[in-house]
């Protein structure tokens, strides 16, 4: 099987649309350029990872180290 060089804007589409975007540009070039598609789905799964690792995570930490402190919603002013 020879494989054809597909374009590298298909890099785009998981940048612009994470898992989504990579799915699609996996299925779309799978059989062109299989190599290209694995790493548009790695490059989606990285992409829709990061803000959960940056914020999710820190967050429902500090939630469950700090469970009685004040939110911003029902901070009590004296």
């Amino acid at each position: 099987m020879q494989v054809k060089r597909r374009s590298s804007f298909w890099f785009l589409l998981p940048i612009f649309f994470n898992v989504i975007g990579g799915v699609i540009a996996y299925f779309i070039i799978k059989e062109d350029d299989p190599g290209k598609a694995k790493n548009c789905l790695y490059l989606g799964i990285i992409l829709a990872v990061i803000p959960f690792v940056l914020f999710v995570i820190p967050m429902l930490i500090g939630i469950a180290l700090f469970p009685n402190m004040p939110r911003f919603g029902n901070m009590h002013y004296v």
